[in-house]
């Protein structure tokens, strides 16, 4: 109970860092890439990322299936998909970021009669996708040039360390004789198939705001801003993504405004991709309502 304060301390923080890297975004570049990104969202692109999101969230949940199964807790997988749906519209809408997750799973823990359980399932669902996300951009970026190509001993390195240590922690938490070698590789495989569908709604993002460069070219741009989405220091996302694309793009030789566009178009077709969570919400709501009643 002690920690509380300071958690929501945190979260305050992490929302204002979010807040403050928009606000020198929108200082630097004004309010023209936003208002782009508005203009450029239109029925294609919208039904793009709801295919793109069907599959990424059926494979989001496949995994945190089978992590659970893993510590000995049966999760079916239409509840763990609509449980999903419902943590990515909740973590896309309120600050934090991470309050969707926090959600699913004391719910899921409350609903087994052990929210230490159900927390420790999403905590190891969350990890394990780490190492495979650093795997990839390693991989990509030193397969295609970015602003990073001359610092890549040093990153493949960094990337390497940090990838090693989550791994490790994920699999004492998990512990190796529960969770074998063919779970971990259907994890690593749903894992870079979500991947790949963040970083096609990213491209779908750029096409839309008309960014013609070539698919090699993009690649690594929206990889980097995508990435940027995990540092612990956004509004619901939004922050690192605009200002590291801003960076990237015109860094890459395009231009700042551009990749903020993107990545504000990305954020608006993300936000899209999840509604059906809020359709789960509401449902749950009136479900959880009517039982008290």
């Amino acid at each position: 109970m002690t920690d509380r304060p300071a958690r929501r301390g945190w979260a305050g923080v992490r929302a204002a860092a979010g807040a403050a890297i928009l606000a020198v975004v929108v200082w630097r570049l004004g309010a023209g890439p936003f208002v782009a990104a508005t203009r450029a969202v239109d029925g294609p692109a919208l039904a793009a990322a709801l295919g793109i999101g069907a599959l990424t969230t059926l494979c989001c949940a496949w995994r945190w299936r089978a992590i659970a199964a893993s510590l000995g807790v049966t999760l079916p997988l239409g509840g763990a998909v609509a449980a999903y749906y419902r943590s990515q519209f909740l973590n896309a809408t309120l600050p934090g970021g991470v309050i969707g997750d926090v959600h699913r799973a004391v719910r899921h823990g409350r609903e087994i009669g052990d929210v230490r359980l159900g927390v420790r399932a999403v905590i190891i669902e969350r990890l394990a996708a780490q190492p495979v996300h650093l795997g990839v951009a390693v991989v990509v970026l030193c397969a295609f040039p970015s602003p990073l190509r001359p610092y890549m001993p040093a990153v493949v390195l960094a990337v390497a360390a940090v990838g090693l240590v989550t791994f490790l922690v994920t699999r004492r938490r998990t512990g190796s004789s529960r969770l074998d070698r063919r779970a971990w590789a259907g994890v690593t495989a749903a894992t870079v198939v979500v991947l790949l569908g963040h970083l096609a709604t990213f491209l779908v993002a750029a096409r839309a705001v008309g960014a013609t460069a070539p698919l090699t070219r993009l690649i690594p741009l929206t990889l980097l801003a995508l990435l940027a989405m995990a540092l612990p220091l956004n509004l619901a996302g939004w922050g690192p993504r605009e200002g590291v694309a801003a960076w990237a793009f015109g860094a890459a030789g395009l231009t700042a405004a551009q990749g903020v566009a993107v990545a504000v178009t990305y954020g608006v077709l993300a936000l899209v991709a999840c509604l059906p969570g809020a359709v789960v919400l509401v449902a749950w709501s009136a479900r959880w309502g009517g039982t008290r009643g």
